[in-house]
């Protein structure tokens, strides 16, 4: 990838993220204005200030650390630990009713979800890539050695249900294989699937992958993969493909007479055979050819292996979906109750440091930018970072939207506002928890940047018999 288009990819990372924090901060800011309160700071980033200038009273700035952005109030329960010590004692400047307060907290949320909504109305209209990988229940490959094969599961069978629920798409939050199996509690897991018309149950021991004591533990899995056609993205100059007339695009169908329900399929068909004459089935736009290719050894990579020289398209192909805004919000806030309900759970696998942070956010725009959909992708995936946003908000804790709620409720019962001295203490602890949760996470999220990927390996073959 040029360095242009990285700046690139880069800078509509920066712009979508901060535009999110914005709106956040924004909703806050306008209710304060509106209800009279004294704002001294409207803040992009946390940390010193790499910019700032102040318009009519109010300064503006941009920090350092891209983890959110914060409205600095000084009558409401200051957070010196994060937004500096103010410039206002707020003895100095007439007190607020509680229910100011929990107005001018609720509108960063409010804010957030609207958002969300304006976003979830552009997806319906443009629509959200989907590959076949990620909707397809049919199981495309089965890793050798692995849980499912032990089971007995095959390429080709249809999965109704994992672990007592029904699913509908492969992966993804919900109703998917992968996070059923991933929220699975039991030693064993029940797989309900139908092979040719019948109806089958089979019990599935998950397994994790070992891990360091620096990573971030393993989640479940039963080594499958999705469905997806073997489609050829790249052809090895030089190599048996080239010389058989294979194309980038054909779609491998069967292998031998036996069908092919993932390019995993293919390679290990000629793993196990060998450099024995291999007959595919093509599929080429509206035709459909048979070909006869004879796998050969690569001079790069050594490992001895023989193969066809091809580079697989990666997911197969996609799809528009037109999911209503109401649809996309249901499912954001599924996904982040079935998260949250996971993490709190004794028995799950899933624990606080497999969340994600600012860095894996990032990480994540980053990725679906460089996609030829990025910006369609790049829309749905800010109506569920959006929703994650205000919700996780409004949890009652100091520091948090939430908790600005909780105090305003606690002032309005007890008709008097919480001792300044005691709150100061509660949010200086709790900031100082959520930074160290914040730096804590971010470590597990810079070990799993993209640059960390493995390459994919270089194929090349010998020169045909008589070319120099």
């Amino acid at each position: 990838m040029g360095v242009l288009k990285v700046i690139g990819i880069v800078l509509e990372v920066l712009l979508i993220f901060n535009l999110l924090i914005f709106a956040h901060e924004l909703g806050h800011f306008l209710v304060a204005k509106w209800r009279g309160l004294k704002i001294e700071r409207f803040a992009i980033w946390f940390g010193k200030p790499l910019w700032k200038t102040t318009v009519n009273g109010v300064e503006y700035a941009l920090g350092w650390i891209p983890a959110g952005g914060y409205v600095s109030l000084p009558q409401m329960a200051t957070m010196e630990a994060i937004e500096g010590k103010s410039q206002t004692p707020a003895e100095s400047l007439p007190p607020i009713s509680p229910w100011d307060k929990m107005l001018v907290a609720f509108a960063g949320p409010l804010a957030s979800f609207s958002l969300a909504i304006g976003f979830a109305f552009v997806v319906w209209w443009v629509g959200r890539p989907v590959s076949e990988a990620e909707t397809s229940t049919v199981i495309g490959y089965v890793h050798k050695g692995g849980p499912a094969e032990a089971a007995g599961l095959r390429p080709g069978d249809l999965v109704l249900a994992v672990d007592g629920h029904p699913v509908t798409k492969f992966s993804g939050m919900g109703q998917s294989i992968q996070w059923r199996v991933i929220r699975s509690e039991d030693h064993s897991i029940p797989i309900v699937f139908v092979r040719d018309g019948v109806t089958n149950r089979v019990m599935v021991t998950p397994t994790k992958e070992p891990t360091k004591f620096w990573q971030r533990k393993s989640l479940r899995q039963i080594l499958i993969e999705p469905a997806q056609p073997a489609i050829i993205g790249r052809v090895a100059t030089n190599s048996p493909a080239a010389r058989a007339g294979l194309r980038p695009g054909d779609q491998i169908v069967a292998v031998n007479g036996q069908r092919v329900f993932h390019p995993g399929m293919v390679s290990d068909w000629i793993e196990q055979h060998g450099t024995n004459p291999v007959h595919l089935q093509v599929r080429r736009s509206s035709q459909t050819l048979e070909l006869t290719v004879v796998p050969a050894i690569p001079l790069k990579p050594e490992d001895n292996r023989p193969r066809l020289g091809v580079i697989w398209s990666d997911g197969g192909r996609l799809t528009l979906i037109y999911p209503g805004p109401w649809e996309q919000v249901v499912d954001s806030v599924g996904a982040l109750v079935s998260t949250l309900e996971a993490v709190v759970s004794r028995k799950s696998d899933i624990k606080p440091q497999h969340l994600g942070g600012f860095v894996k956010i990032l990480t994540v725009f980053y990725i679906l930018f460089q996609s030829e959909e990025g910006w369609r992708l790049v829309l749905w995936f800010s109506v569920v970072l959006n929703v994650n946003l205000a919700l996780l908000n409004l949890l009652p804790i100091p520091v948090l939207d939430g908790g600005h709620i909780l105090l305003g409720l606690l002032e309005a019962a007890w008709r008097r506002p919480v001792s300044a001295r005691l709150l100061h203490y509660i949010q200086t602890g709790c900031a100082a928890l959520l930074i160290a949760y914040m730096l804590y996470i971010a470590f597990f999220d810079v070990q799993e940047l993209p640059w960390k990927r493995a390459p994919v390996p270089e194929l090349i073959f010998a020169p045909t018999p008589g070319e120099p």
